[in-house]
């Protein structure tokens, strides 16, 4: 389910209007800031699992190669 197509657009006004209330206009950069350094560090994590899967994989490929000659 996409969350945009639940959440309209006086609701994200209303949450930023509540962010902003509640952090101020100078801590919302650095509230970005580690917004996306969290959503780096979670991508690197996909990415390092997949690649571990694919090596996975592949080994076991070659094992099976190995043991049919």
């Amino acid at each position: 389910m996409h969350l945009l197509g639940i959440i309209g657009g006086t609701e994200i006004i209303v949450i930023l209007v509540i962010v902003l209330i509640l952090f101020g206009g100078k801590k919302i950069p650095e509230l970005m800031r580690g917004l996306g350094k969290g959503v780096k560090e979670y991508k690197n994590a996909v990415n390092g699992v997949e690649n571990e899967i694919k090596e996975t994989t592949k080994e076991l490929d070659t094992d099976k190669s190995n043991e049919q000659k």
